[in-house]
């Protein structure tokens, strides 16, 4: 399954699989100490290989693995003692030569400057959906998230707006996501009964110079919207935002208003380059079926052009309406369909109470378990029960928030640790996705 990460912190197509984070957990750590020598060049040394063995271009790759050892023999890396700062310098030099933003290095620690502005509320990077003057729909996508998040808010959403004379879908922050997401989004709007081809990914072999080819194809969906379709973008429209409007733009089934988009249709995955530090970097293109090839380094070029701030209006004027200059949505929408959700989700606290003892025991109940979550779950069964059973008999769960990506998180205290569990489940009460992590000491 190929898929893009959901957020402008990582902003790629990731190649891991999509739909679920696996459960894994440990005991809260010390804090890492600062880099040395030896960590620097183990790093480089591990992103250098990861390079020449899986970026999509073989040359490029290594072009980008001889300059960051290059910059390691000279010393720049010498007085970066911090991961973060590491980080930054790393993904600045790989990506000088790349020119991908789906290259980038991960230190663990805050980013230097300004913290980064928390996400919108969204499920599954969908914030909200409003009926607008004219029986017109409008839809607002942050990313195209997990389908067990995104799937069910876009139904949602577009179940009120069914019978909406057009539909604008505002894309203008959409960056991460997945692409069997960005499939079920476009296969509202792709009519008939046979499945179209959307798109294709081309993957490098690793260590090798062939590739290999999957492809995307339309999916059901509750109904097929026929009507007119906007979509608005921006400079900031990244990675599964640009392929939804490209993909749509392709078939000729919307018309892209706002700015060009950000340029990045490379697909990527995951490479440890040491403790608390991580790479994505780009294994794989995207390929439309339509147009034979990608926005990657040119953006997605609108059909109207326009600022960003007026794309909105500038659609509403093309559909016949004339709304005040600068409007914001709040005071154009005249009713609100959709918002994320925000209270505790049923079950899913019962959920985290009976997977703990069930993987402490080591015997998951994979009837309650999506197919997705429960062939992770088998890979990872004997460290789970290992993991659980040192961690101990559970003793609280407190119920923190619906996080900003729609899936409920909770705290929870064992007899030996604690960890912030992440869950989702299905209207069948089936959990489709777990994810847990350590709670941090402050050391």
């Amino acid at each position: 399954m190929t898929a893009m990460s959901f957020g402008r912190s990582v902003g790629v197509l990731s190649l891991a699989l999509a739909g679920f984070v696996a459960c894994t957990v440990a005991r809260a750590q010390p804090a890492l100490p600062p880099l040395d020598a030896a960590a620097r060049r183990a790093a480089v040394e591990s992103a250098a290989t990861a390079f020449r063995s899986r970026y999509v271009s073989p040359e490029i790759g290594e072009r980008a693995a001889a300059a960051i050892e290059a910059a390691l023999a000279k010393g720049e890396y010498d007085a970066l003692t911090e991961r973060q700062a590491f980080a930054e310098k790393l993904t600045a030099d790989l990506r000088a030569v790349t020119a991908d933003q789906h290259v980038q290095v991960f230190g663990a620690g805050p980013p230097a400057g300004a913290p980064p502005a928390p996400p919108p509320r969204s499920e599954g990077g969908v914030t909200r959906a409003d009926r607008l003057p004219g029986n017109i729909g409008y839809i607002e996508i942050v990313a195209l998230g997990p389908p067990a998040l995104f799937n069910s808010a876009v139904d949602r959403s577009m179940a009120a707006l069914k019978d909406t004379t057009a539909l604008i879908v505002d894309a203008r922050g959409a960056q991460g996501g997945l692409l069997p997401s960005v499939a079920y989004f476009v296969s509202y709007f792709v009519s008939g009964e046979k499945p179209v081809h959307i798109s294709d990914t081309i993957a490098r072999t690793p260590d090798t110079q062939t590739f290999r080819t999957s492809e995307l194809w339309s999916v059901s969906t509750p109904f097929s919207y026929d009507n007119p379709v906007y979509v608005l973008t921006s400079g900031r429209t990244l990675s599964a935002g640009e392929a939804f409007a490209y993909d749509l733009q392709a078939m000729k089934r919307a018309t892209l208003v706002g700015e060009t988009t950000s340029g990045a249709a490379n697909a990527a995955g995951m490479a440890l380059l040491g403790p608390g530090l991580s790479m994505m970097l780009s294994g794989a293109r995207l390929q439309n079926a339509v147009t034979g090839t990608n926005w990657e380094g040119v953006g997605v070029k609108p059909d109207v052009a326009a600022p960003s701030a007026d794309a909105l209006e500038v659609a509403l004027e093309r559909l016949g309406r004339s709304p005040p200059a600068a409007s914001e949505i709040d005071a154009l929408s005249e009713a609100r369909v959709f918002t994320p959700r925000s209270a505790q989700q049923p079950g899913a606290e019962a959920a985290v109470r009976r997977m703990s003892e069930e993987n402490r025991r080591g015997e998951p109940n994979y009837d309650l378990l999506s197919p997705e979550l429960g062939e992770a779950t088998r890979r990872q069964l004997d460290g789970l029960k290992k993991t659980f059973s040192d961690l101990g008999p559970l003793e609280s769960v407190k119920f923190v928030e619906v996080n900003p990506q729609g899936a409920d998180t909770y705290e929870v205290h064992y007899a030996n640790g604690a960890a912030l569990w992440t869950i989702l489940l299905d209207a069948d009460g089936k959990t489709v996705m777990a994810g847990v992590r350590p709670l941090q000491t402050s050391q």
